[in-house]
Parts: C-alpha cells; sequence; structure tokens
C-alpha cells in the first residue's frame, strides 16, 4: 500500500490487544502502517498476536500503576514516544440483579473499565501534551449510552469512560491532543458469553434481533472505526463517542 497508509510510521499502544476488539484494532493498525504494542493481561495471547503483526508485545494489568508505568516505560525506551493509545482492556461481571453483583465483581468491573482510563492517562498524557501531538481512543459500549437490565454496573462502567472521554478531550484539545471512544455493541469475543448469561443459538437470536444491521459486531469493524478516529484524517475530531453497533441505540 505505500505510502497511502493511515497510520504509516505511527506508534501505537492497544490494551487488552490478545483477543477480541484489541486484536482486530491492532491488526488494522499494523495494516495501515503503524508499529504496535500489543498489551493484554495475557502475556501468551499477547506474544502471539505481537508475532503476527511484527510488533512488540507486553504483558500489563491496566488496573494497577505499577504495571501500566512499566507499559509506559517499555514503550518510551523502545519508541522514545507514543502516537496512539487504545485504552481497549475491558471486563464485565455476569448478568445479574444490581444487588446480587458481588463487590469483588464490582470492584474489578471499576478498576479494569474506569480506573484504568484513569492510570493510562497519568503516564502517557504528559509527553503527548509535550510533544503537542497524540489520540487517545477509549473503548466504550453501548451499553453506557443505552444501558439493559442485569449488567447496571458494567453500564454504569461504560457510561464514566464516555464522560471521561469528553473531559479528556476537552481538557487536551489545547495541547494538540484529542480523545475519542467507540462503543460497540456485543461481539464474537470472549465477554459475548458474560453478556449473554449463556450462550445458545435462542439467545444469540434474541440478542441479533436488537440490531437492525442483524449482526453482531466484528474485531474488524472496530479496527476499520479505532483507525479512522486515531488517523490525521479525524484530526478535526475529538470528545466523539462513536456508536458502531449496527443502529442498536437508535
Amino acid at each position: 500500500m505505500g505510502d497511502g497508509m493511515r497510520l504509516q510510521g505511527k506508534k501505537a499502544i492497544v490494551t487488552g490487544a490478545g483477543s477480541g476488539f484489541g486484536a482486530g484494532i491492532a491488526a488494522k493498525f499494523a495494516a495501515e502502517g503503524a508499529t504496535v504494542l500489543v498489551a493484554d493481561i495475557n502475556a501468551e495471547a499477547a506474544a502471539d498476536v505481537a508475532r503476527q503483526l511484527n510488533g512488540l508485545s507486553h504483558t500489563v494489568d491496566v488496573s494497577k500503576a505499577a504495571s501500566v508505568d512499566a507499559m509506559c516505560d517499555a514503550a518510551m525506551q523502545a519508541w522514545g514516544h507514543v502516537d496512539i493509545l487504545v485504552n481497549n482492556a475491558g471486563v464485565t461481571h455476569m448478568p445479574d440483579l444490581m444487588e446480587e453483583v458481588s463487590e469483588e465483581d464490582f470492584d474489578r468491573v471499576i478498576a479494569v473499565n474506569a480506573k484504568s482510563v484513569y492510570l493510562t492517562a497519568k503516564a502517557f498524557v504528559p509527553a503527548m501534551k509535550e510533544r503537542r501531538a497524540g489520540a487517545i481512543l477509549n473503548v466504550a459500549s453501548t451499553a453506557g449510552v443505552s444501558p439493559r437490565p442485569r449488567l447496571n454496573w458494567y453500564n454504569a462502567s461504560k457510561g464514566w469512560m464516555i464522560t471521561a472521554t469528553k473531559a479528556m478531550a476537552v481538557e487536551l484539545a489545547p495541547f494538540g491532543v484529542r480523545v475519542n471512544a467507540i462503543n460497540p455493541v456485543a461481539g464474537e469475543t470472549p465477554l459475548l458469553k458474560s453478556f449473554m448469561g449463556e450462550d445458545t443459538p435462542e439467545r444469540r437470536a434474541q440478542f441479533i434481533s436488537t440490531i437492525p444491521i442483524g449482526r453482531f459486531s466484528t474485531p474488524e469493524d472496530m479496527g476499520n472505526a479505532a483507525a479512522f478516529l486515531c488517523s490525521d484524517e479525524a484530526s478535526m475530531i475529538t470528545g466523539v463517542a462513536m456508536e458502531v453497533d449496527g443502529g442498536r441505540c437508535i
């Protein structure tokens, strides 16, 4: 593809890139010319994806400050700067009544989905501000826009991410740093079973019937949207939470 590539020469970190949407985003970034650091809590999965993409891999727990700082240090050592940061790592609790979700599950959802955005901002934003360049993408969810019953605290964590995205965008715009989010609907990823409670053909059909385009989100869908939002083509776009959901939120 040569020089026509959207992310030619860019250095990008994608968290939770060992599988699912994160792996799709990492693959698209690499295809568009970026060098990718594939970060995941699963070291083996991260290494596998990185090998396929000719990128770097790093084991990270995005809910822990020391772990996030170590990831930042590794990227800085390898590249000297980071152009693109994608906060994709996420977890959910099993569908349950709000008052039945354990405190442990609640804490984990907030730590991985919300606190991680704060921790990566602490680690990466200062250098981006200094360079007056950078793009951050938070992978939120349609759950943050149109919450459904029984995923209460997951919904809330994704609403937090969307508001954080807008607040970050306003604060960082004067420094040339853009912050956006994408809101996928459920897809063929390791989290699908958790959202549905059980993975049966009946549950799938029921779920897909709520998506006007009539299918789940794919990692490729997320990769395409992410590559655009993190590219210079989107230089006028900041603070958006783009639904990539086949019309589910309408």
